[in-house]
């Protein structure tokens, strides 16, 4: 499961183009009868401890258009000691909401909270599996889902090793994504542990969502199938591309840990991040996934990190059909 990290997030050339207004202008209407949206309440609560607080930072990634969801902006609240809450995209349209607080007193507390409603709109089903075949000619942005990534050591020789031996008979592309994810959910037993990626978990036979995770995208990328993590509050999942008869591409998502669920993921918790390598401005290394950003300074004492916590909550009783 997604732990919270010290210090997030990818919308592809294939996605709908957002609009230049990040929040405050209404999305695309989801048209399809069986779309449902929830109300989800995402936000940042800073607490100074110690002292006071001065020059704080935050940041958090919300929910974004993806074609399996829309989202719109109910609701912003804001606490008076913070000037200033805005919003940025991160490579092809990451976003994350930023929060700037000039100064916080000892015990004071601030807080930046959105309510979102995320219609989810059902995947369109085909009949057609079997014509589904690995790109030939990948585009770019394609391309970076078969590079390693933190955690996705998809060139480190064992993982090379099991790739060679996963899928080699199947029929199509699709069946060999499949035995991929059959391979993994039966060689790596599910098992809470912190974050150590896909070759810990092949070499220790156990790891959680996000180790699973990780194994798959790493022996499809192995495999010269792109893929890549999709995160969802408390989970990820992955998801794999491939192509049709066409030429034309396809992300299809699957259910690593959990129940059997391959090419199809139902999933009501909205999405937050697709992707799993990016920066984060004024930190060079490369990123997985982070739940928040903080950065605050105490007079005299130097760089201090204030208590943090990122709200990620379900409003009750919120579902409701469009």
């Amino acid at each position: 499961m997604p732990r919270l990290l010290p210090l997030l997030c990818l919308l592809l050339p294939w996605m709908p183009t957002l609009s230049p207004v990040l929040y405050g202008q209404e999305a695309t209407t989801a048209t399809d009868p069986a779309a449902m949206g929830e109300i989800w309440q995402i936000g940042i609560v800073i607490t100074a401890e110690g002292g006071p607080c001065r020059g704080v930072f935050a940041s958090t990634p919300v929910p974004m258009d993806w074609p399996e969801q829309t989202v719109h902006l109910v609701r912003q609240v804001k606490s008076p000691q913070i000037r200033r809450v805005k919003f940025r995209n991160l490579r092809e349209g990451v976003r994350q909401m930023v929060i700037e607080v000039p100064r916080l007193e000892d015990s004071e507390t601030a807080e930046a909270l959105l309510t979102f409603k995320v219609t989810k709109i059902p995947p369109t089903r085909t009949d057609e599996l079997e014509t589904y075949q690995t790109p030939r000619r990948s585009s770019q942005t394609a391309r970076r889902y078969l590079q390693p990534s933190p955690s996705i050591e998809s060139r480190h020789p064992d993982i090379i090793s099991v790739a060679q031996r996963i899928g080699s008979s199947s029929a199509n592309a699709w069946a060999q994504a499949e035995s991929i994810y059959d391979w993994v959910r039966s060689h790596v037993q599910y098992q809470e542990s912190p974050l150590k990626g896909a070759l810990a978990a092949l070499h220790d036979g156990n790891g959680d969502c996000e180790e699973m995770t990780s194994l798959f995208v790493a022996i499809c990328r192995a495999q010269n199938i792109p893929a890549r993590t999709v995160w969802v509050p408390g989970h990820c999942y992955p998801e794999f591309y491939l192509s049709d008869s066409q030429g034309k591409g396809c992300w299809f998502s699957c259910q690593a840990a959990g129940e059997r669920a391959f090419g199809n993921v139902i999933e009501s918790r909205p999405i937050l991040q697709k992707g799993d390598s990016f920066r984060i401005p004024g930190d060079p290394e490369k990123k997985t996934f982070r739940y928040a950003q903080l950065v605050g300074s105490l007079p005299g004492n130097g760089l201090v990190h204030p208590k943090i916590r990122i709200v990620h909550q379900r409003v009750k009783g919120s579902q409701s059909q469009d």
